[in-house]
């Protein structure tokens, strides 16, 4: 199944709480409960040796993904203009690809 950024939002707002900044809270902590525990999986790798489970990984990303969405959908704003506005910033940084120099000296 494909779906572009914008119809996987879509469908992903069936869950979406009430507009309040409580409902957005929650997703804000949501966001940060799934991408730790992408970390805490890709630690897990990198330093006790355990094997990188891609479904797992694919999995915590896609809650991860869930809940930026949410956000996006609270604020008013699609996924594919985040998408568009963060590849034009990093093309702004990284002319040519990324290079430290170009890390250290960047324009914010």
């Amino acid at each position: 199944m494909e779906m572009t950024l914008n119809e996987y939002q879509q469908l992903s707002r069936r869950t979406l709480p009430t507009g309040t900044p409580m409902g957005l809270a929650n997703y804000a902590m949501g966001l940060t409960g799934e991408s730790g525990e992408v970390v805490d999986h890709i630690k897990k790798h990198v330093f006790h040796g355990h094997k990188l489970d891609k479904a797992e990984t694919m999995n915590e990303l896609g809650d991860t993904l869930h809940y930026l969405s949410g956000i996006a959908s609270m604020i008013g704003c699609s996924l594919e203009d985040i998408a568009v506005m963060n590849i034009e910033k990093l093309k702004r940084r990284y002319p040519n690809g990324f290079s430290k120099e170009d890390s250290i000296n960047r324009e914010y």
